[in-house]
Parts: C-alpha cells; structure tokens; sequence
C-alpha cells in the first residue's frame, strides 16, 4: 500500500504539543486515512524572552 504526505505548520500559544494537536487536526479537515505524523521543526515567535506563541511544521502521513 502506498502512502502519500504532506507538509503542514500548526501554532499554538500553549505549546509543542497543542501546535502538534493542531496541525493534525488542521490536516484531517481536508485528508482521510491519516496514519502518523511526523515533526520535523520547532519554532517560537519571541518578544525578546517572551514566548509568544510556538510553531511546528509536521508531515502527515496518509493512505493514497
């Protein structure tokens, strides 16, 4: 069986891993048969030490 994937940013002002949370949901609007997910980048938005809200760039993984 082959697998498709796409690249997807998801943001949170909570955290890793509600942006993680919300990038999968993001990409289950729109794509069926989601299988994993993989998080390839971290990145936050700072003012100087202040978080200001933090960013993942995820591939999803799914049934073509």
């Amino acid at each position: 069986m082959a697998q498709r994937v796409i690249e997807i940013t998801g943001e949170s002002q909570e955290g890793f891993s509600e942006a993680a949370a919300n990038a999968a949901a993001e990409a289950a609007k729109s794509i069926q048969g989601i299988k994993w997910a993989r998080i390839t980048e971290f990145d936050m938005a700072l003012d100087g030490a202040k978080v200001l809200n933090y960013r993942v760039t995820a591939r999803i993984f799914y049934d073509a």
